[in-house]
């Protein structure tokens, strides 16, 4: 679409708003149409590394599950007790003000992450208490023939962890990996609480400046139906190009 298309289609939208009082600035209006953008893709960012980062957590967590050592079991179990069973609200507030402040008198700095960084951390490490307990049971699910199978061919225990157990679990917890990720991106709007400009948090600028509150939560929601369909599309793509025909098929 060329230039002067664009400005029919805005054209449109502020007809729309005189007509008939809809007004959703974020497309006539350059100013809203700029900050409601940066809100999206603030939202993309803060979702796309929260949830690589929980996954490398699920998967590095399950496999301290595995330790001989009681030590590191039990620090593994203590995370996952913490974040499971304690509000994701409450940690963003925790690591921002509580965390921040301490570190923050501790090293001589004002800020350590800012907002954004905080919000990436409490948010993967709580969706990665969900993984790790996710990829244990992926694990117990593999048959323990393959685990002798390869541990007879000499691999080490990061090498059968790595080359049999691992890729045998993911298959199996992907559809339950699909759901933790699709909550995960959720509870990115919880980011709002600490003042990220992600969608929500620029869409409430935005009404509380032009008055739509009914166009701009509408426009919210199509956004996040629109984020989270594309998260479960590529996910079941992953799902049906990782599948071993007659593994896993339930009889």
């Amino acid at each position: 679409m060329d230039e002067p298309m664009f400005n029919a289609v805005w054209d449109w939208f502020r007809w729309l708003n005189d007509a008939y009082g809809i007004n959703l600035t974020i497309f006539y209006d350059p100013f809203d149409r700029q900050r409601f953008l940066y809100g999206v893709v603030t939202t993309v960012l803060l979702s796309v590394v929260c949830i690589v980062i929980s996954i490398v957590v699920g998967v590095i967590g399950a496999w301290l599950q595995m330790s001989r050592k009681i030590f590191v079991r039990t620090l593994v179990q203590a995370y996952v007790q913490f974040f499971r069973n304690t509000p994701s609200l409450i940690q963003l507030y925790f690591f921002y003000f509580a965390v921040d402040t301490a570190l923050s008198h501790l090293l001589g700095l004002r800020h350590l992450f800012g907002s954004f960084g905080w919000a990436v951390l409490a948010l993967s490490l709580f969706a990665g208490a969900f993984n790790v307990e996710l990829f244990r049971s992926g694990i117990e699910a593999v048959p323990k023939t393959m685990i002798e199978a390869a541990e007879s061919l000499g691999y080490s225990r990061l090498g059968v962890y790595r080359y049999v157990i691992l890729p045998l679990a993911l298959r199996i917890c992907l559809p339950a990996l699909n759901n933790n990720l699709v909550n995960l991106v959720k509870t990115t709007t919880l980011a709002y609480a600490i003042s990220v400009p992600e969608t929500l948090w620029v869409s409430s600028q935005i009404w509380g400046d032009q008055l739509n509150t009914v166009e701009m939560m509408n426009v919210v929601l199509a956004v996040y139906l629109l984020v989270v369909g594309v998260l479960v599309f590529a996910m079941n793509r992953w799902e049906r190009a990782l599948q071993i025909p007659g593994f896993g098929d339930r009889q």
